[in-house]
């Protein structure tokens, strides 16, 4: 782990997670009924457990893609620079799609890619996002679906990483820094 002296507080166990996203995947079932396939772009690297448990989840028929967009670094807080550093394959001209993306915070990220999407001229775009933190806002932004809301902490864990460590916890918690 990097070396600032922390603690990770669990936040979200792997049980309520799992709960939550059984309950989102009914509502985009529901949402995108009768769609043909489902095209879901997943914002790498934070949303891909994320992603993975939510498409096992969603019952319509997928074709998934990914996009790496980076705004943190190695950071704790966002650079407000976002860089995209891998854009989707598929063409989504006409398709129903669906972005998964791990934290929205300032919602910078989520507005650009948004932004990006629609200029492609899908049928039909939506956003989830595990993680709301609408104190952060600095952008006229909501995801269409929210696992769940959160306070401004820095979290970890279930794909969201500290400086590239903690992505493979289990379950989502809250780094809390020790005054050295």
């Amino acid at each position: 782990m990097p070396e600032h002296a922390h603690e990770i507080v669990p936040l979200l166990p792997r049980e309520t997670i799992a709960l939550r996203i059984a309950s989102l995947a009914r509502e985009i079932d529901a949402d995108f009924a009768g769609t043909e396939r489902l095209v879901v772009i997943v914002l790498l690297r934070g949303a891909f457990i994320f992603a993975a448990d939510l498409s096992r989840a969603i019952t319509l028929d997928q074709e998934i893609d990914f996009m790496e967009v980076s705004s943190y670094g190695n950071a704790t807080k966002s650079s407000g620079k976002i860089d995209i550093l891998k854009q989707i394959r598929t063409d989504i001209a006409g398709r129903d799609v669906l972005v998964v993306d791990d934290i929205l915070d300032t919602g910078h990220t989520l507005a650009h890619v948004l932004d990006l999407l629609r200029a492609q001229k899908p049928a039909k775009l939506r956003s989830i996002v595990l993680l709301d933190k609408p104190s952060r806002r600095e952008v006229d932004i909501a995801a269409d679906w929210t696992g769940f809301e959160i306070p401004d902490a820095f979290v970890i864990g279930y794909g969201i990483d500290y400086a590239q460590h903690g992505r493979n916890l289990p379950f989502v918690g809250m780094v809390q820094f020790k005054d050295t």
